[in-house]
């Protein structure tokens, strides 16, 4: 069994800090109308290795990416697949959203991540 290595690309710390202070709408969504107070503590733009994840929560070895348009096309259908390859053989579970399951679903969205969770931890 792998265990997460704390260890990361230090030279993505500027990145993160971008995407933490320019989120995307959908992103800050989730973050400001549920994530943020959520009972298990997250971390938005969290570096793991070579990548960024949208929000980790280490209690939980879970990571949300929260995926625009750009992602349905075949580069970024190969580099999710690799991506997510990796936070899985780091024991990181990885649940994939699209900006239209939040705007057009976010309720079940948020009932889906908090089943997730409490399956994993107690809350």
């Amino acid at each position: 069994m792998t265990i997460y290595n704390r260890k990361h690309n230090s030279k993505l710390t500027p990145n993160a800090k971008n995407l933490r202070k320019n989120m995307t709408d959908e992103e800050r969504k989730l973050w400001f109308c549920f994530l943020r107070d959520y009972p298990v503590k997250f971390i938005r733009q969290k570096i793991i290795g070579n990548y960024i994840a949208d929000f980790y929560c280490s209690k939980a070895m879970l990571v949300i990416e929260i995926d625009g348009s750009q992602h349905f096309n075949d580069e970024h259908t190969i580099t999710d697949a690799k991506r997510n390859a990796y936070m899985n053989n780091r024991n990181l579970k990885v649940l994939r959203f699209t900006n239209i399951d939040i705007n057009s679903n976010f309720r079940g969205v948020c009932e889906y991540i908090d089943s997730v969770i409490r399956g994993i931890v107690q809350i």
